[in-house]
């Protein structure tokens, strides 16, 4: 079901870690953001849409991790962008013919490997390397991009409908996970997206985090707060008083003290190898 959460911005959430999908509205048809995780969820989204009348004219993937490169055959067939970043991890990743059976037996371990479609995974273009604004006709919708999370990581503002449709950053219920794999200081990259976000958070109205609930315009300097303090304590290699993880955690969100443990355990590993968090 599509929810209202500006004029002309929507949202539809999955079951599946309250995944965020996010439609604004054009002249012509929609930007669609992060289409969703399972198959029936996706198709009841193109229904929607259908039934009102709209076309999804353009998509977009925050970033390339494997829940947002989905798509349905009945959304169309958009063109798909993602940063030049974006797209070049993802590309990257498809040249292994193995990388859609690891997903597949990544999602067992969820239970919903035969509930998300992966023929259209990843079919993402690349917008030139510094491109400001998506390419569309529609309201002027800014890319916010950064390095924390994972590689060529874009948030979005929609500038006169004051949505901030965040990618996985800015949750109320994940903390922040870095990019350990990809970049030399990842603390460091965390911090400097934040101040990104920080630096719109006056002008926005409403907050849309890639999974978990959407925020009123006091939750963005809440979340940003929250999220800083949390990496800061990981550089410190304290343990973080955050509500997102250990007893005060959401039921059913416990796992997620499991994703603390184990970003503080690779930290450390990355200082005895002569690494360092700042």
């Amino acid at each position: 079901m599509l929810t209202r959460v500006a004029d002309g911005v929507l949202v539809h959430q999955s079951e599946f870690v309250q995944s965020n999908a996010v439609v604004v509205q054009g002249r012509a048809g929609v930007l669609l953001v992060d289409p969703g995780v399972r198959e029936h969820e996706m198709a009841c989204l193109a229904n929607d849409l259908s039934r009102a009348g709209q076309t999804v004219v353009a998509g977009f993937s925050t970033h390339p991790d494997w829940d947002h490169l989905l798509w349905h055959a009945e959304l169309g067939a958009a063109p798909r962008y993602g940063t030049a970043r974006c797209a070049a991890a993802v590309r990257d990743e498809l040249s292994d013919p193995g990388a859609k059976a690891r997903i597949t037996e990544h999602l067992a371990e969820t239970e919903i490997a035969d509930q998300v479609p992966l023929d259209l995974y990843g079919l993402v273009t690349a917008l030139p390397a510094g491109t400001a604004r998506i390419p569309w006709d529609g309201p002027g919708v800014r890319i916010i991009e950064h390095q924390a999370h994972a590689p060529g990581h874009a948030a979005l503002f929609v500038e006169d409908r004051g949505v901030l449709v965040a990618g996985d950053m800015l949750s109320d219920v994940l903390v922040p996970m870095l990019d350990l794999n990809d970049t030399a200081d990842p603390i460091e990259d965390y911090l400097a997206a934040l101040r990104l976000l920080e630096a719109v958070a006056g002008e926005v109205d409403v907050l849309v985090p890639g999974h978990g609930s959407v925020g009123a315009a006091d939750q963005v300097p809440a979340r940003i707060e929250r999220d800083r303090a949390y990496v800061l304590a990981l550089r410190e290699g304290e343990v973080p008083s955050d509500p997102r993880i250990g007893p005060s955690a959401k039921p059913g969100w416990e796992w997620v003290s499991d994703v603390h443990d184990g970003q503080a355990q690779r930290l450390a590993e990355r200082d005895e190898r002569g690494g360092t968090r700042r």
